[in-house]
């Protein structure tokens, strides 16, 4: 789909997120995903259509992953806060969203904006705005222990992706001895030297494609 949206496709998106609310009700929160996809009127038109099950924000509702002023012009004609950053790199990318007051609530990755460093600084930079950052990491337990020890040093972090959780806990065997520890969403902070891991050799090579070095 898109990138503009057909009506017959946004009353489908509305009945979609309502059958939802509907299922789970008000207790879990939702939010609504759209992976860089729509032009500035079905952006709003996108928004708009699923207000009503009072989503905790809308990701990537514009096909322009850079900053321009679709942005701004996106927030001010909706009232579900907007969330992007995930493509974005270092705090000069961050900068004209958090600048313009285009967004609340900032995405990086930390495996793409800068490592823990550099997803600092773009947290401290959208602090003066009291812009909340949220992680994305679609990565391994690395990529995750790297989040979370970043998210505790964060004071204006929101929360975090994972891949923790899935059939087969195929990311929690990565860890050698104690797998993480996840208690009502929130990670207990691991200890121990450097991010808190020790990664399973065994389980690496066991996972590692054929001619390909584990290590």
């Amino acid at each position: 789909m898109g990138p503009t949206v057909s009506t017959a496709q946004l009353k489908k998106i509305a009945r979609g997120f309502e059958n939802v609310r509907a299922a789970v009700g008000d207790d879990l929160d939702i939010a609504v995903h759209c992976h860089n996809q729509w032009d500035t009127p079905s952006g709003i038109a996108i928004s708009r259509a699923t207000e009503s099950i009072r989503p905790l924000f809308i990701e990537d509702p514009l096909s322009s992953v850079q900053y321009c002023e679709s942005w701004l012009a996106m927030k001010r004609e909706t009232r579900t806060p907007m969330l992007t950053g995930e493509k974005l790199e270092m705090v000069k990318q961050f900068k004209p969203f958090i600048d313009a007051q285009a967004i609340d609530i900032i995405h990086p990755d930390i495996s793409f904006a800068g490592g823990i460093s550099g997803c600092r600084r773009i947290a401290d930079y959208a602090a003066l705005y009291r812009i909340p950052m949220a992680l994305h990491n679609v990565g391994t337990l690395v990529r995750t222990y790297a989040s979370v020890q970043l998210a505790a040093a964060t004071a204006n972090f929101y929360r975090t992706e994972s891949r923790l959780g899935r059939p087969g806990r195929m990311y929690e065997k990565m860890a050698a001895g104690k797998p993480p520890l996840i208690k009502n969403s929130i990670f207990q902070l691991p200890n121990g030297p450097g991010l808190g891991l020790e990664i399973d050799p065994g389980f690496l090579r066991e996972h590692t494609l054929r001619g390909e070095d584990w290590g």
